[in-house]
């Protein structure tokens, strides 16, 4: 702001000079006192410079109509979406969301400070304001291989940009613990600024670690207890409602007007379908007040909770100062969005998109991602140890965590054979950045498979190669499409591949338009219908986090299978 622009804003306010907009008889949420209040709203230069009544050059009447302030999702991986930020934007702005704040670490893990570039650039000159928070464990653990390492030194430079607000959350806890240089070195540096956390299962001596070092939010509780002890000690709530994980039923009974002010809602992990079909945090607004949360209350977590936490003081509220950046709603029950306001500019109107003209960006492409030697049946063969026994990865639907399992599995005598029968099924991951020929050998029980296989280069974090199949042949046929594509998803059956979704970037998103990736995803999801007896869950999301090794209780890398409580590789 500059000074013409503040003497500008002042005119406004004291009704000296016209305003550029006046959104004229509202009832305004007051975020402040969660009640609401009778007015006009006067907007110059997209700033908000009184409530009152006023006039302006353009006025809209909305005749009554309750006016909230736009929507924050305080963690959000853009790539999970698997469109770029510029068509992320056009998705998110009919459901409300006005501010993103994100975390580039999927992109990062597989292109380093070129991927965290790209986001940063990609993410200009939108209508959504995108905040980014620096990715702080490239890789996620040592145990693994990604496309990159990122240290303190490579992420420095990023923190002089405007929109970068701190250091995303942190999961690398017995690095915090021990006192390991590399991620103290990136603690110090972000203090000044915001530091998330990652506190998946996390006891109290771990928060009281996670804290004394500075991070101040996590968005990993799964039970009340775990979410009162953050609260207790100082840290901000993240309640979480993405594809996978959707934690905000069972979190949202904590919320009370004494603590409320320490929540935030998130998403974290959405899928694009998801959020055409349900909406953004919207949907988390909607689904708390089904739980019994008061909407005022929940419209407070999904506003001015967040942007005091990140220190977005101009975001976050409808008064004199802050960002033109609102919703019209017709009522709090139900918050159905009519319209979309950012920075005073109609953006959004009846669920639709007011797309503005297009800036061509000057992108450099992202290199070619995919490197995998050609393997056969003999690479993905799993023995098994003379006891019979074996370590099993079994899924809990819709959650990102894991059991882990001891017992008989289906063999001819030396090696696993794949059950349908009892939902035993063969999971490798492959490492695709460097060429290594790293292949990580598991079982996976509740997948649902009950033929073919599916494969996708979207595996958290390290974003390699997984596939899961009820036979060899199917399973390499996943793999040899994935390579061909680039990366990508893909459905197989009987040696026929029933659909696919290239993800040219990176091997985690699409450089096609948002609609017709939706397009593609819908084939896809037919296809899984195909081979797999459930649809309780998302199946490609929930193979994505088998590969994650910093949630409880057994995850699977390149390097083989992971103990998260042990934090150590243990025998198949």
């Amino acid at each position: 702001m500059n000074k013409e622009s503040l003497k500008r804003r002042i005119q406004v306010a004291n009704k000296e000079i016209l305003a550029d907009l006046v959104i004229k008889n509202g009832n305004i949420l007051d975020i402040f006192n969660l009640e609401l209040m009778s007015g006009d709203i006067a907007i110059v230069d997209g700033v908000i410079a009184g409530i009152g009544t006023y006039e302006g050059k353009q006025e809209v009447d909305v005749q009554q109509r309750i006016i909230v302030p736009g929507l924050i999702d305080a963690h959000v991986h853009i790539e999970s979406s698997m469109i770029t930020p510029e068509e992320f934007a056009k998705v998110l702005l009919p459901h409300g969301v006005t501010t993103v704040i994100t975390d580039p670490h999927e992109i990062a893990n597989v292109a380093g400070e070129d991927g965290i570039s790209f986001m940063i650039a990609d993410s200009e000159d939108l209508d959504l304001n995108v905040y980014i928070m620096l990715p702080s464990s490239v890789p996620a653990t040592p145990f693994e291989n990604a496309g990159a390492v990122l240290h303190d030194q490579q992420l420095a430079p990023f923190y002089q940009h405007s929109r970068v607000l701190g250091l995303a959350e942190v999961m690398d806890y017995p690095g915090v613990k021990n006192l390991d240089d590399h991620i103290i070195d990136k603690l110090v540096t972000a203090s000044r600024f915001n530091i998330d956390g990652h506190g998946a299962g996390l006891d109290t001596h771990g928060v009281n670690v996670y804290a004394t070092a500075g991070i101040k939010t996590d968005h990993e509780c799964i039970t009340i207890a775990e979410a009162k002890e953050r609260l207790s000690r100082g840290m901000y709530l993240m309640i979480r409602q993405g594809s996978v994980a959707k934690n905000l039923p069972e979190l949202i009974h904590i919320v009370n007007e004494k603590n409320s002010h320490r929540c935030l809602f998130c998403t974290d992990d959405k899928h694009l379908d998801d959020l055409i079909a349900e909406g953004s945090i919207d949907f988390n607004i909607r689904l708390a007040i089904q739980h019994g949360l008061d909407p005022l209350l929940a419209i407070q977590l999904a506003t001015i909770n967040t942007a005091n936490c990140f220190g977005l003081s101009q975001k976050g509220a409808i008064a004199p100062g802050y960002d033109a950046d609102f919703l019209i709603i017709d009522d709090l029950q139900s918050f159905q969005i009519q319209q979309v306001y950012t920075a005073g500019r109609l953006v959004a109107e009846q669920g639709v998109y007011l797309e503005k003209t297009r800036v061509i960006k000057d992108r450099t492409p992202l290199p070619h991602s995919v490197r995998i030697r050609d393997i056969s049946a003999e690479d993905l063969a799993i023995a098994i140890p003379p006891e019979k026994k074996v370590h099993v990865i079994e899924i809990i639907p819709n959650q990102i965590e894991t059991i882990k399992q001891v017992i008989e599995v289906p063999n001819d005598g030396q090696y696993f054979i794949s059950s349908v029968t009892e939902d035993l099924l063969k999971v490798a991951v492959l490492e695709r950045h460097n060429g290594t020929g790293n292949i990580g050998l598991g079982i996976v029980k509740g997948l649902g498979l009950i033929d073919g296989a599916i494969a996708t280069t979207v595996a958290h974090d390290s974003h390699n190669l997984i596939v899961a199949g009820t036979n060899d042949e199917d399973m390499l046929v996943a793999i040899q499409t994935i390579k061909q594509l680039g990366g990508g998803l893909v459905v197989v059956r009987h040696g026929v591949v029933l659909a696919s979704l290239q993800l040219a970037i990176g091997g985690l998103m699409s450089n096609k338009d948002y609609q017709e990736v939706a397009h593609e995803l819908n084939i896809l999801h037919e296809a899984l219908q195909q081979v797999s007896k459930y649809d309780h869950f998302n199946l490609f999301l929930t193979l994505s986090f088998l590969s994650l090794p910093v949630i409880p209780e057994l995850k699977i890398t390149d390097m083989g299978l992971f103990d998260v409580a042990t934090f150590k590789h243990i025998r198949i």
